[in-house]
């Protein structure tokens, strides 16, 4: 049985309509409160389907987050300079390390519902100049909601984020247990846009991939 023509374009339309909306609707709709000075900046890194938050390591970050390294994130090493973090789907995430590792049955559960991980890797000084990474200023009260909102999405047990053992790309990251389900519709560009709104952003009402979620900030960032 074949879909009819206008049933197929119907349904075209409407999702670009929707993705035109969430991108050009800003949320929160409207902002009044005032910004103090920026003081620390954060990156955002995307490539074209999945977007990462890095945070710049000092003591106290690695104080914070140093549960990262039993499970295999050296965070105390000289070397690193920013700590990354990314949420996702668990099978799409840990089953595609790279494009040449795609298989169907992660993608058929990143297009449909699947239970999700964090990812949390290292990166040396260099990464702020790199290609596809953007540099957002935050203050201080935006940059203490940002990681509120990240540590809220690690999933706990025994009050600590629970690592995924023999989960991993390389010898400086891991992969923990966490918070929420993922679906097409809700992914890793919404999990990263609604960081950036508890820091203090505005970003579109709905940007599931990378490319809306740069617009957005750049259509936007008048409100920030």
């Amino acid at each position: 049985m074949t879909i009819p023509v206008r049933i197929f374009v119907r349904a075209l339309l409407t999702v670009l309509a929707l993705i035109t909306l969430g991108t050009l609707i800003p949320r929160p709709l409207s902002s009044s409160a005032e910004r103090a000075s920026p003081q620390t900046t954060i990156l955002i890194l995307s490539n074209p389907i999945h977007t990462d938050i890095a945070i710049p390591l000092d003591a106290a970050i690695r104080a914070r987050f140093g549960f990262v390294e039993a499970a295999g994130a050296p965070i105390s090493h000289p070397d690193a300079a920013w700590l990354i973090l990314g949420w996702g789907g668990r099978a799409f995430y840990l089953e595609t390390p790279d494009w040449a590792d795609l298989k169907p049955l992660p993608v058929f559960r990143a297009l449909t519902v699947d239970s999700a991980v964090m990812h949390v890797a290292l990166a040396r000084a260099s990464l702020a100049a790199a290609p596809d990474v953007r540099a957002i200023a935050l203050d201080a009260e935006g940059y203490a909601r940002l990681l509120d909102y990240i540590e809220r999405s690690f999933t706990l047990k025994d009050g600590r984020p629970a690592p995924i053992p023999g989960a991993g790309y390389g010898q400086s990251d891991a992969f923990f247990e966490a918070e929420g389900w993922f679906n097409a519709l809700v992914g890793c560009n919404t999990w990263t846009a609604a960081a950036l709104r508890e820091a203090g952003a505005t970003t579109g009402w709905w940007t599931p991939l990378p490319q809306l979620l740069t617009l957005s900030l750049d259509l936007h960032k008048r409100e920030r």
